[in-house]
C-alpha cells in the first residue's frame, strides 16, 4: 500500500474501512481524496488507496451480488421507471477500478429521458459483459416489444452513437 494511508486521521481510517467492508467504493474513496487532497493526492492515488484496503480486508468486505439479468427483474425495473420505455440500450462504460463494463438503459418517452436498469462487469469465470449484456438486453427488450441497440457491440466505446442519436439521423436502430 502506498503510503498515503498513514497520512489519514484514525476517524478517517474507520471510516474508509467501514465503507469498504460494506463494499461502498465511490463513498470510500471520497472519504481518502477529501482527506488528502490538500496534500496533493490526485483522484486516482485515492482509488489506489481504497484498492490496497479492499485487498487488505479480503474476504471481510460485503461484495453486492451483481445485478439480477433475468428477464423478470429488468422488466419490474423498467415498469418502477417514470416513463414509457421505448428502447433499452445497452452503452460501454469503465473507470480505473473496474475497467470496461456495460450498462443496460431504458430509454424513456413521455417524459423523455433514461432509467439505470443494470451494470454488467466482467466476471472471471463468465462471459464477457458485453456478450452478457447483450444477450440480457435483446432478452428485454423482446418481452417489452421495444428495439434494443448496442452502438458497439464488439469493442469497448464510451462514445459509440445512442439509440436517440442514431434514430434522429434516420438510421437503423
Amino acid at each position: 500500500m502506498s503510503g498515503w494511508w498513514s497520512y489519514l486521521e484514525e476517524r478517517t481510517r474507520q471510516e474508509v474501512d467501514a465503507d469498504v467492508l460494506r463494499d461502498r467504493r465511490i463513498t470510500a474513496v471520497k472519504s481518502v481524496w477529501e482527506a488528502l487532497r490538500p496534500l496533493g493526492l490526485g483522484l486516482h492515488d485515492a482509488e489506489r488507496v481504497v484498492q490496497a484496503r479492499y485487498e487488505a480486508l479480503g474476504d471481510r468486505v460485503l461484495r453486492r451480488p451483481p445485478d439480477p439479468l433475468d428477464v423478470t427483474s429488468l422488466a419490474t425495473r423498467a415498469a418502477a421507471l417514470p416513463g414509457r420505455v421505448v428502447a433499452v440500450e445497452a452503452v460501454w462504460d469503465g473507470d480505473t477500478v473496474h475497467d470496461w463494463f456495460v450498462e443496460l438503459i431504458a430509454v424513456l418517452d413521455d417524459p423523455a429521458g433514461e432509467g439505470h436498469l443494470a451494470t454488467v462487469h466482467h466476471r472471471r469465470d463468465g462471459d464477457p459483459p458485453n456478450a452478457v449484456a447483450a444477450g440480457a438486453g435483446r432478452d428485454l427488450a423482446d418481452h417489452l416489444g421495444v428495439p434494443f441497440h448496442f452502438g458497439s457491440p464488439d469493442v469497448p466505446d464510451d462514445e459509440a452513437p445512442r439509440w436517440r442519436t442514431v434514430r434522429s439521423r434516420g438510421d437503423r436502430p
